[in-house]
């Protein structure tokens, strides 16, 4: 697995965990806010264990991560989000298909390194 996705993941974590300290109360509205801080608090953890070798934390890292995407997909949609929430959204949305990527993709080995 590759460390430049877990890492990538686990600046997401952060992120989500920090959206009820930045939420106005109505973008996202606070109980997104809190969902996605639970989430953030969650792909912490997994990040860790993947870190760490656990494989099996992928999957539901992953599907985290994803989950924490469809919950910005909203922002996209409804009339009355800030400018600054939209983008913050699509960059969110971005780094998620980026950091999912990177993990997935098989680990190179430089030529003569072994």
């Amino acid at each position: 697995m590759n460390k430049f996705g877990l890492v990538l993941l686990g600046l997401l974590g952060v992120a989500d965990l920090s959206t009820p300290l930045t939420t106005d109360g109505d973008h996202p509205p606070m109980s997104i806010a809190i969902g996605s801080a639970v989430i953030g608090l969650l792909s912490l953890v997994l990040v860790g264990l993947a870190w760490r070798g656990k494989r099996w934390a992928l999957a539901p890292l992953i599907t985290l991560r994803i989950a924490s995407a469809l919950l910005a997909v909203p922002a996209f949609f409804a009339s009355d989000v800030p400018a600054a929430a939209v983008v913050a959204a699509g960059v969110g949305v971005g780094a998620t298909i980026v950091g999912v990527v990177a993990v997935l993709l098989p680990r190179r080995e430089l030529a003569g390194a072994r």
